[in-house]
């Protein structure tokens, strides 16, 4: 098959279409002949070297997330049957012509979806779902507040939360992002470049903020939240530390502060966490609540051209490598 592989940690030149061997499925998975492949930062991350796959995933061959067809399945599989179109999450392996999924990781091609749209959903759906709605538990009607709402997490918190019942504000870097935030169902989208998002939103009271960002944004975040806030960090793009932060203020409004990864948890965590999305999240999906929203797709070949205009920031929404 071929498969795009990081020949040395470095800048997005080093992704190289290559020969490789067919993966071949284990007992509890399934072999998809994938047809798109969405692309992550996380993916940018283990292509620069900075983030390692966890044991058992490819080391070489970046990719969490493809569509496609199921062509094999072991031999402890019986939910799935060859000929069935899914959507995966994976540990990697994804920009390639084929690879194993956990059959528990699986989910249903929606409806009308194509294969690069349902491709760009698992991994942001999982990260969104897990830690705004089980761990920020959020509910209807409380105040929502997502950074980078133009990124492929950005419009998936978006759309998730407003389907839900709460009220949406984002932040994002231009006032063209600002516009599709709003067409997505955010109430309000900041343009951080122009205006200070805590001076906006002091007086609103934020109930759950889904940060990626970190730095400087870690006290204003604390300040935002009112009492029971809760505050849920998946990355921390400008640095993981803040010095000004008031402890004082996180006891008083009896506040959470939490965060995760997704990558490295237990099998078993990702399959149970996909029966919960297939329960919950796939009828808001399937009943046209969310809309995919795709930036651009790339050719697998094309997979460093994809990668510099994901650094490059100024993408709204997803980008796609289409296999075939």
């Amino acid at each position: 098959m071929k498969a795009v592989v990081i020949t040395a940690p470095g800048d997005p030149d080093v992704l190289q279409l290559q020969d490789r061997e067919k993966p071949i499925p284990g007992g509890n998975e399934v072999l998809i002949k994938v047809h798109a492949a969405g692309v992550n930062r996380p993916d940018v991350l283990q292509r620069k070297g900075k983030y390692p796959p966890p044991p058992g995933a490819s080391k070489d061959i970046p990719g969490l997330e493809v569509a496609g067809v199921i062509e094999q399945v072991g031999h402890q599989v019986s939910h799935w049957k060859v000929g069935d179109e899914v959507c995966a999450l994976l540990s990697g392996g994804g920009y390639a012509e084929y690879a194993v999924a956990n059959a528990g990781h699986c989910l249903p091609v929606p409806g009308a979806f194509s294969f690069a749209e349902a491709a760009s959903l698992p991994e942001t759906v999982f990260t969104v779902w897990h830690n705004v709605f089980q761990k920020g538990a959020l509910r209807s009607g409380e105040n929502f507040l997502v950074h980078g709402g133009s990124s492929g997490i950005g419009i998936t918190a978006i759309q998730l939360a407003k389907a839900l019942g709460a009220n949406v504000f984002t932040t994002v870097g231009n006032d063209a992002k600002c516009a599709a935030c709003n067409a997505l169902g955010a109430d309000l989208s900041i343009n951080y470049k122009t205006s200070d998002f805590e001076e906006v939103l002091k007086d609103t009271g934020i109930d759950i903020i889904l940060d990626m960002v970190g730095g400087d944004y870690i006290a204003k975040n604390i300040r935002l939240l009112r009492a029971d806030g809760r505050l849920v960090f998946i990355n921390t793009m400008n640095g993981n530390k803040a010095s000004d932060v008031d402890f004082g203020l996180v006891m008083r409004n009896r506040l959470t502060i939490t965060g995760s990864t997704l990558r490295n948890r237990e099998q078993e965590f990702k399959s149970a966490l996909t029966s919960e999305i297939r329960e919950k999240v796939w009828p808001v999906i399937e009943n046209g609540n969310f809309k995919p929203v795709i930036f651009k797709q790339f050719p697998l070949a094309e997979a460093a051209q994809a990668h510099a205009l994901m650094e490059g920031s100024g993408h709204i929404g997803k980008i796609v490598l289409v296999v075939s």
